[in-house]
């Protein structure tokens, strides 16, 4: 059985994670630092670490198995489950495998620098819309069954 580990602080999909986690069997994990209250439904674990930059990732990183899902934006959260040959889903429904990681990796380096050259560049990418809600319960019901 695959554990579905949610990166819980800033993930806008943890109800729709549970739902569908749970609809598959699989034991469902929401890693916090405290940011969210405790889950309702049964069958969620949830874990809540210390405050630190990266506590929750590490956590994740640390535990992760092969077989596993994990839902995050954080994409060096999501190279570190890749290479442990976990699943990456992100809460907009794009998958992260070892094709496309590195690319992203790198294209997000290149927005630390672009944002560290110009002070004056605000926003951060357009807003999670219902869209991107859809994308993902498709996304991650898919990954889930084919674990």
């Amino acid at each position: 059985m695959a554990t579905l580990f949610v990166d819980a602080d800033a993930c806008p999909v943890k109800a729709e994670a549970l739902r569908v986690g749970l609809r598959h069997g699989a034991k469902v994990v929401m890693v916090s630092n405290g940011g969210i209250r405790p889950s309702a439904y049964p069958g969620a674990e949830v874990v809540v670490v210390p405050e630190g930059a990266d506590i929750a990732d590490k956590w994740i990183a640390e535990r992760v198995q092969p077989g596993d899902v994990t839902v995050t934006s954080d994409l060096p959260l999501a190279a570190r489950v890749i290479e442990a040959g976990g699943a990456v889903v992100k809460p907009n429904g794009e998958g992260l495998t070892a094709r496309n990681i590195g690319p992203a990796l790198a294209a997000r380096d290149l927005a630390a620098d672009l944002r560290a050259a110009d002070p004056f560049r605000q926003g951060g990418g357009r807003a999670f819309s219902n869209a991107d809600r859809s994308r993902f319960l498709d996304a991650l019901d898919r990954v889930l069954r084919a674990r």
